[in-house]
C-alpha cells in the first residue's frame, strides 16, 4: 500500500509538469521573443540594482538566462534606435536617424529597398509579429508594419500617439480599430493591456510553428498612467511625491494627435505601476511559454530602447534609473545608450551567468542570421553574439568600435573603443571638443581623459569623419527634429 501511495504522489507531482514538445522538422528553429520597453533605464530592474521598484518576473528572467552588462541600445531615442534594430546598422548607416514627424499620425518611413530583419525571418520560414509601438512609417506608406515584413500588427502605429494610453483606436494590421470606452475622455480600455492579450494570443496561435515575435511595449514612457487597479497598490508608497500639472481631455490646449501628457499628482506611484505592469507581463509571456511546452524551443530577449526619459513628471533621479550612469535619454553618455539586455533559452543559455561583452542592437540582425542559418541578403554592422549565449568565448568576435551620432541638441556624437568612450557635443557648431572617458575604471564617465590620449583621440577623429554616410533626410547639421 505504502508503494502504491508513492507512486500515486509521484504521478501527481510529474503529471503537473508540461512536458517539452519533441522537436518536429516544423520547430527545429528556435522561436524569438524579443521585448523592448519604452525608455526604461539601465538601472530600472531590480536585477541591474533597483531598490524601490519590485520586478520579481524580469529578476527570474535573468536567473534562468544571461544578464549582459555592456549592451547598447541603437539611439538615445524612440525612432532611430528601432531603425538600427530593424536594420542591424549603427546611426552613421541606418536610413532613420532621428524622431521626424509625419502629420496628422506616423513617422519618416523606412524605405522598402534596404534589407530587415522581420523579412529575414520570414525567409528563414518564420511566422512574423508585431505587437505595441511602431514608429517607423505611417500607416500607409512603405514602412508600415505590414510591409515591413511583419505577418500580424496590433498597437500604435505612430510612437507620437503612445504617449496617450487611453487612445480612441489602435490598428490591428491596416484596419483601425476604435476604442469606444475611450472615447471623449473617458480611460476604460489601457491600451498596453490591449497589446499584452493580443500577444499572448499570437504564441497560442503559433505555438506549433516557429516564430518571430517583437514586442516594442509603450511603457513605462510619459505619460505616467496605469489604471486604478495597480496605482492604488502604490499611493503613498513613493514619497515625497511628484506631481505634473498637464493638459487632459476637454482643456483648451489638448490635442489627440499632439498631447501634451495628462495631469499626474502621483509621478512616482504611477512610473512604479507602470514598470509593475512591464513586469507582469514578461511574467506571463514566459509562463505562457513554459505551460505550452516550448520552452526549450524559445528564446526570449528583454531590453530598452533607450535610457531613462524626464518627461510627463517622470524623476529619475528619484529612483535612480541610471545607477551608476551619467546622462538620459537624448544624452550620448551612458545613460542614454547603455541599457539592460537579458536573454533566456533554456537548455543552451546557462542559467544564472553575466556576459560583460560589448554588444549593440545592430548585432541582433547577425546572431539571428547565424542562429537560423539564414541565406538572407543582408550586410549588418553587427556583430552575431551566438558564441556568446552558447558559453564559447573564445569563438566571439569583438567590435573594433561602435559607433552613434545623434542629431539634435546641436548634434552629437560617440564612439565605444574597447575601455575608452569618446563623446562630442555641439557638432553642428564645429568647435566641440572630445571627451574621453576609460570605462573600465569610470562607468560614470566623470574624468575626462582627452588630453592625457592624443592619440586616441585622433582615433576617435577617424571614426567621426569615415563611420558615416551621408542620409539627405538626416542631414548631419544644424537641424531639429521633434523627439519622442
Amino acid at each position: 500500500m505504502r508503494l502504491i501511495l508513492l507512486l500515486s504522489i509521484f504521478s501527481l507531482f510529474f503529471g503537473c509538469k508540461k512536458p517539452q514538445k519533441e522537436a518536429t522538422s516544423n520547430q527545429s528553429k528556435p522561436n524569438i521573443i524579443y521585448i523592448l520597453a519604452d525608455d526604461l533605464g539601465y538601472g530600472d530592474l531590480g536585477v541591474y540594482g533597483q531598490q524601490k521598484i519590485k520586478t520579481p518576473n524580469i529578476d527570474r528572467l535573468a536567473s534562468q538566462g544571461m544578464l549582459f552588462t555592456q549592451h547598447y541600445s541603437g539611439s538615445t531615442v524612440c525612432a532611430p534606435s528601432r531603425s538600427s534594430l530593424m536594420s542591424g546598422l549603427h546611426t552613421g548607416h541606418t536610413p532613420i536617424r532621428g524622431n521626424r514627424e509625419v502629420k496628422p499620425e506616423g513617422q519618416e518611413p523606412f524605405p522598402d529597398s534596404i534589407p530587415v530583419l522581420p523579412k529575414m525571418m520570414k525567409q528563414a520560414g518564420y511566422v512574423t509579429g508585431a505587437f505595441g509601438k511602431w514608429g517607423l512609417g505611417f500607416p500607409g506608406s512603405e514602412g508600415e508594419p505590414n510591409n515591413f515584413g511583419f505577418d500580424q500588427f496590433y498597437g500604435y502605429n505612430c510612437q507620437r500617439l503612445a504617449h496617450i494610453y487611453h487612445p480612441e483606436y489602435l490598428w490591428n494590421n491596416r484596419e483601425k480599430v476604435e476604442l469606444p470606452d475611450n472615447l471623449q475622455g473617458k480611460d476604460q480600455q489601457y491600451a498596453p493591456e490591449l497589446i499584452h492579450q493580443q500577444t499572448l494570443s499570437f504564441i497560442r496561435k503559433n505555438q506549433d510553428n516557429p516564430f518571430f515575435l517583437f514586442v516594442p511595449t509603450p511603457i513605462p514612457h510619459a505619460e505616467l498612467v496605469a489604471p486604478d487597479s495597480v496605482m492604488k497598490r502604490y499611493i503613498g508608497e513613493f514619497l515625497p511625491e511628484k506631481s505634473y500639472n498637464g493638459k487632459d481631455y476637454g482643456d483648451p490646449d489638448y490635442d489627440f494627435f499632439r498631447g501634451p501628457y495628462g495631469d499626474q499628482e502621483n509621478a512616482h506611484a504611477a512610473f512604479a505601476a507602470m514598470v509593475s505592469i512591464l513586469d507582469r507581463h514578461v511574467g506571463e509571456i514566459m509562463e505562457l511559454v513554459d505551460s505550452l511546452g516550448i520552452a526549450e524551443n524559445t528564446i526570449i530577449m528583454f531590453t530598452s530602447d533607450n535610457g531613462p526619459h524626464l518627461e510627463g513628471g517622470a524623476d529619475p533621479d528619484y529612483f535612480d534609473s541610471n545607477g551608476p550612469l551619467q546622462g538620459y535619454k537624448r544624452d550620448l553618455y551612458e545613460g542614454g545608450i547603455r541599457v539592460p539586455f537579458i536573454v533566456r533559452w533554456p537548455g543552451t543559455v546557462r542559467a544564472g551567468t553575466q556576459s560583460d561583452h560589448i554588444s549593440a542592437f545592430w548585432d541582433i540582425v547577425p546572431t539571428l542570421k547565424d542562429l537560423t542559418k539564414s541565406d538572407y541578403h543582408i550586410n549588418p554592422d553587427g556583430i552575431s553574439f551566438l558564441p556568446t549565449l552558447k558559453g564559447d568565448n573564445s569563438a566571439q568576435q569583438e567590435h573594433d568600435y561602435l559607433y552613434w551620432e545623434f542629431h539634435e541638441k546641436g548634434g552629437r556624437q560617440a564612439v565605444r573603443m574597447g575601455k575608452w568612450k569618446a563623446v562630442k557635443y555641439e557638432v553642428f557648431s564645429g568647435e566641440a571638443d572630445i571627451e574621453l572617458y576609460d570605462l573600465s575604471v569610470d562607468i560614470g564617465e566623470t574624468n575626462d581623459l582627452s588630453d592625457q590620449h592624443p592619440q586616441i583621440i585622433d582615433q576617435v577623429k577617424t571614426v567621426f569623419d569615415t563611420a558615416r554616410t551621408h542620409n539627405p533626410i538626416f542631414k548631419f547639421a544644424s537641424e531639429t527634429y521633434v523627439a519622442n
